[in-house]
């Protein structure tokens, strides 16, 4: 019996791109012809026809599955509902904006059926095509994140990447309600090898990701698998202890010799003010672990189902 393949692939707005994708994937599909498929699409509550072209897919495709969300849960929570619904012995992530190239899947299955391996992941070696300074902040925050947390990120990954079920089995375990998929990729261990690309531009479509959207996206990712921001906030705190005590003592020292306890008020201001400042960076240090434990014991689920290709 031939070995099944889930391709999962988180949709949101990508209308122009689905049927693109599914004709290249198709065409991976009939070169490798030892094994089998199964396309599951999650539409992430996209407000264009995203999951009307995939709902016609459906019909003229069994192999073609989907689920759409009730609302936009984000990236996260599409490619956790993907992998609950798969049911293949491997299950592959993909884009549906073809950044992700189909034909390196059978490179990729190759790694972990004839090689010792559990994950077969791919990851760029250059950003071509991308914004200079989101090039720059992608590779500074890698190097921080690499720093800062006990696991290894690497440089350039893709979620894109063939895995074994009991691979994917571990990630489905961990219930987290605020996910770093690249992180838990590293986190669950098993061995991987990485295949290099290079950068592949959008055939259609706009990219969904702003500045701020992944460097808030980033800011998860340090926050989910390091504690050591908190470390220097509270070596911040200590330092500026020390400091203050010190200028006590000297103010002592100086008003005791020379008599002229009111002079300086203007670098006083200045001080209170970046002290203050510092306070505030490390209250909203806090504040961001509070917040993410505040969710996490909500025990909310991680999204809601509108409907399946099941309900047709």
């Amino acid at each position: 019996m031939k070995k099944l393949i889930s391709i999962v692939v988180p949709c949101y707005n990508e209308e122009e791109s689905i049927n693109l994708f599914y004709n290249e994937i198709k065409k991976i599909e009939k070169e490798m012809n030892y094994v089998s498929f199964e396309y599951i699409f999650v539409d992430d509550g996209s407000i264009d026809r995203t999951i009307s072209i995939i709902k016609r897919l459906a019909k003229k495709d069994k192999k073609v599955k989907y689920a759409s969300l009730s609302r936009n849960f984000g990236k996260e929570s599409a490619m956790f509902a993907g992998l609950e619904y798969s049911k293949g012995d491997f299950v592959a992530l993909m884009d549906a904006d073809l950044q992700d190239p189909p034909e390196l899947l059978p490179t990729l299955y190759e790694i972990i059926t004839k090689e010792d391996y559990d994950v077969a992941a791919t990851r760029r070696v250059n950003r071509k095509g991308e914004p200079r300074i989101r090039s720059f902040f992608a590779k500074k925050f890698y190097r921080l994140i690499n720093r800062l947390s006990n696991i290894e990120m690497v440089d350039g990954a893709r979620d894109y990447r063939l895995m074994k079920r009991k691979v994917v089995n571990a990630l489905i375990s961990m219930k987290e309600y605020n996910r770093y998929t690249k992180g838990l990729f590293s986190f669950v261990g098993y061995k991987t090898k990485w295949v290099e690309y290079k950068n592949i531009e959008r055939k259609k479509g706009k990219t969904k990701w702003s500045f701020w959207g992944l460097f808030s996206y980033a800011l998860e990712g340090i926050i989910a698998f390091s504690t050591k921001p908190l470390v220097i906030a509270a070596v911040i705190g200590l330092a500026f202890f020390i400091i203050s005590f010190a200028m006590i003592i000297f103010i002592i020292v100086r008003t005791l010799l020379f008599g002229d306890p009111v002079s300086g008020w203007p670098s006083l201001v200045c001080i209170i003010f970046f002290v203050s400042g510092v306070q505030l960076f490390s209250l909203g240090i806090i504040g961001m672990y509070l917040s993410k434990t505040y969710l996490e014991t909500k025990n909310r689920p991680q999204y809601f189902i509108r409907e399946t290709d099941k309900d047709a």
